[in-house]
């Protein structure tokens, strides 16, 4: 992404909800004497995830002209984050504004973009827009883009300001969806933290607080059971702690200075009046943060990227309610646009080379080869001589986008599952800014895709962006023990557990960029000869619960261990208790 992102760029929005509007928050202000708890943030949901779309007979579109066109149509001003996932609406619009022969003159749309990496200046434009729709019916549009974990609690804050001007008013998200980060964002850290996860327990990761990355850390902590301390002003020696940065050069900054600072201790909660003094062990950031940590000083690894949870960052798009249904056929055609726009960046080089020239014209900054290598990721050596990733974006054709909002084959709503493991992730760590979220249901509107693809089947013969998985796992990204109930003696699950497997069939979806090992384990009562197999029959069980919801088969691997991996004492009922367990495993 951009060298000069501002740090609200790609801020998850926390804003609270409140009477009288968007507040610029800080937590802890006026901090009680009791500190908040570290919290155990569970399982932490999100979905999807290669690279020609279009069979080896599609045709090249004639790129754009470089002259505006003037096609006497709906005039929109987009607003849009520096951000390589976008490299379909560069395409479809050529230019800054839209040029003659795109896409969106096709379709007759007048689009000018502009750059805006300020969600809350995005939030206070789409607010006079309405304003100004509501006046004139004839007011220029404004729609804006940026991404979809984000979402819960930026769309809550929206409908709040915009509550005054009625139903019709508020916002909604079309599917206007332009593709996703993959691989971009992502946790840094110790190589040690990939061999066991729980070494970063009591370590100290840097990142823009409640920014997209920092949710990278906070679901690869939920999927692997440890612990966050939601207070950058305290250290907890049984968590993983944040130490805020002002934006995301900020962090890897501060891991190559060596920055220092004293926190509180916190025990189970609690002040102790002890200090100590903290360093930056991990970073969350994007490129080129990355690229500084590995130019400057090195030493770091990715733990979990978007690659791996490849739904977490998918590209949204808001307007007004009223608008989009007034200005429906107009909706629709940019779907189509953006569908085509997708296959033809996806399966030529020329195309996905002009998207890199308009990024650049759009975004001010940089030039086209900048924005290509790092839209296509690269894998380069750090100044230790370790191997590190950098970058990675794609974009959506129909049948990705019809993927992501559970309309393809498989019924898998993945941002359904995005939207909602980031709405209740942000109420679990900040109850007091966000109580609670717009329902997905109120804030999607499916309509506009569900008849384009209704109407339009002969765009639905691009590949859908798809993951080609290991037979076997050999890597893990995490791994987290759940008691799953079987009948005595059996593999049969009992209904009791079928929300339990629902909640872990959820998190696979939203880690679709990683295989799912599910391995079955027992105490040591009875013998091997019986223990063996039923542990092998329960993690098929499982695994078949999880195909049948609509996870592939690939994707699945199962195993049992009988009693040769205990993680606590057979001797005690407790201890056998722990050891009756189905692992589940997201790896590669």
């Amino acid at each position: 992404m951009a060298l000069k992102l501002k740090p609200a760029g790609k801020l998850l929005i926390i804003a609270a909800v409140v009477t009288t509007g968007i507040l610029s928050v800080r937590w802890y202000q006026n901090r009680p004497k009791e500190a908040t708890q570290s919290v155990d943030l569970g399982k932490v949901t999100l979905p999807d995830a290669p690279n020609a779309s279009l069979s080896s007979n599609a045709v090249l579109l004639t790129l754009p002209s470089n002259d505006n066109a003037v096609n006497g149509g709906t005039q929109i001003t987009w607003e849009r984050m520096a951000w390589n996932a976008q490299f379909s609406g560069m395409y479809a619009n050529g230019g800054v504004r839209t040029t003659k022969n795109s896409l969106f003159d096709k379709a007759h749309l007048d689009v000018t973009y502009i750059r805006q990496d300020d969600c809350n200046k995005q939030m206070a434009d789409l607010v006079k827009f309405a304003n100004d729709y509501k006046n004139n019916p004839n007011a220029s549009a404004v729609l804006i883009t940026f991404m979809g974990d984000g979402m819960p609690a930026f769309m809550t804050s929206l409908a709040k300001e915009l509550e005054p001007l009625g139903a019709e008013y508020q916002p909604i998200i079309i599917p206007v969806a332009h593709g996703k980060s993959y691989g971009e964002d992502q946790v840094m850290g110790p190589q040690s933290w990939k061999q066991d996860p729980h070494n970063a327990i009591g370590k100290c990761v840097a990142g823009v607080l409640r920014d997209g990355d920092i949710n990278i850390l906070l679901k690869w902590a939920g999927d692997n059971g440890l612990k966050v301390n939601p207070d950058e002003t305290t250290y907890d020696a049984n968590a993983i702690n944040i130490i805020a940065a002002n934006d995301f050069l900020d962090a890897p900054n501060k891991y190559i200075a060596g920055y220092t600072e004293k926190r509180k201790i916190v025990v189970n909660g609690k002040t102790t009046g002890v200090d100590t003094t903290v360093g930056v062990d991990g970073v969350a950031t994007w490129t080129p943060g990355d690229v500084n940590v590995a130019q400057k000083k090195g030493g770091l690894v990715t733990i979990a990227n978007t690659k791996q949870y490849a739904s977490q960052m998918p590209n949204q798009t808001i307007t007004i309610k009223k608008w989009a249904y007034d200005h429906r056929t107009d909706v629709e055609n940019m779907i189509i646009a953006l569908a085509q726009a997708g296959d033809q960046v996806r399966s030529f080089n020329e195309a996905k080379a002009f998207a890199a020239k308009v990024s650049a014209a759009v975004y001010q900054e940089k030039d086209a080869d900048y924005w290509l290598k790092y839209y296509n990721g690269v894998e380069e050596k750090d100044i230790q001589g370790m191997k590190v990733n950098l970058g990675g974006s794609m974009v959506f054709n129909l049948a990705d986008m019809a993927n992501t909002y559970g309309l393809g084959d498989d019924k898998v709503d993945r941002y359904k599952a995005v939207y909602n493991t980031f709405g209740n992730l942000m109420v679990k760590m900040y109850p007091s800014l966000m109580p609670t979220f717009m329902p997905y249901e109120k804030a999607v509107d499916k309509s506009f895709l569900y008849s384009v693809i209704s109407n339009h089947p002969e765009l639905m013969n691009g590949k859908a962006i798809e993951t080609n998985y290991a037979e076997n796992i050999t890597s893990e990204v995490s791994s987290k023990s759940y008691s799953i109930e079987f009948e005595t003696g059996s593999a049969n699950i009992k209904s009791s557990s079928y929300k339990l497997l629902d909640e872990i069939f959820e998190s696979a979806v939203v880690a679709e960029g990683l295989k799912i090992g599910v391995y079955g384990h027992t105490d040591n009562k009875g013998s091997d000869a019986v223990n063996m197999p039923l542990s092998e029959q329960r993690a098929a069980a499982v695994k078949a619960y999880l195909q049948k919801k609509g996870l592939k088969e690939n994707r699945l691997e199962a195993k049992g261990y009988g009693s040769e991996k205990p993680i606590a004492d057979n001797n005690t009922e407790e201890g056998r208790s722990k050891n009756r367990r189905v692992e589940i495993v997201l790896g590669e």
